[in-house]
C-alpha cells in the first residue's frame, strides 16, 4: 500500500485540538457521564427495596434500607450538580447499571428464600454495583477538578466516599457471619 502525502488542510484537521476544543470535548464527555450515573442512581433507587425484601439477614436488609436513603440523597446531589452546570437533570440509560441490577435480580431468582446463600449472592451483586459507582464517581470527581469545577468535584467526591463506605459495610457483613453461615447450608 502506497503512502500518500497529506495536504496542509488535512494536516490541520489532524492537528491536536486547541485547549478550548479539549475543554469543550471534555465538558461534553463529563456531562454525558453525569447523565449516565444519574440514570444509574435512579434505577438503583427502584432496585434496592427488592434487594432489601429478598435479604435474609436483618443486618443486610437494614444496610439496603439505609443505602436507599443515601442513594436518594445522591440523586439530589447530582441534581445540584446539574443545576451548578446550568443543565436540566436528565438521565441517559446506563447499560452497565441495568445489567448489574439484572444480575442481582437473577441471584434472587436462583437462590432459595430465607438462606444465607442468597445473602452472599446479594452482597456480591451489591458490591459489583458499588464498585461501578466508585469507578464512576472517582473519574467524575477528577474530571470536574481538572475542568476547574472545584465545588462540583467536592460534591462528587462526597458521593464517592459514601460508596466506599457502603462497599466496606458489605464486606464487613460478609466477613462477620453471612459467608460462614452459608457454608452450613446444604441442598435438600
Amino acid at each position: 500500500m502506497q503512502k500518500t502525502k497529506r495536504t496542509s488542510a488535512a494536516s490541520k484537521s489532524q492537528a491536536a485540538p486547541t485547549k478550548e476544543q479539549n475543554d469543550s470535548m471534555l465538558q461534553e464527555l463529563f456531562l454525558d457521564e453525569l447523565r449516565d450515573i444519574y440514570w444509574a442512581e435512579k434505577h438503583l433507587v427502584k432496585a434496592l427495596p427488592k434487594m432489601q425484601k429478598a435479604a435474609t439477614s436483618e443486618e443486610l436488609a437494614t444496610a439496603f434500607e439505609d443505602h436507599l436513603a443515601v442513594t436518594q440523597e445522591q440523586v439530589a446531589r447530582l441534581e445540584q450538580v446539574f443545576e451548578l452546570l446550568g443543565e436540566k437533570p436528565r438521565g441517559k440509560k446506563c447499560e452497565a447499571m441495568e445489567g448489574l441490577v439484572k444480575e442481582a435480580q437473577s441471584v434472587i431468582e436462583d437462590t432459595e428464600a430465607g438462606t444465607s446463600t442468597r445473602d452472599v449472592g446479594l452482597i456480591i451483586g451489591a458490591q459489583k454495583i458499588e464498585h461501578y459507582e466508585i469507578a464512576s464517581y472517582g473519574g467524575l470527581a477528577q474530571v470536574a477538578k481538572t475542568l476547574g469545577m472545584e465545588e462540583i468535584g467536592n460534591l462528587l467526591g462526597e458521593t464517592l466516599e459514601e460508596e466506599k463506605e457502603t462497599d466496606q459495610l458489605l464486606t464487613t457483613l460478609a466477613e462477620n457471619n453471612i459467608n460462614e453461615s452459608a457454608t452450613q447450608e446444604v441442598e435438600e
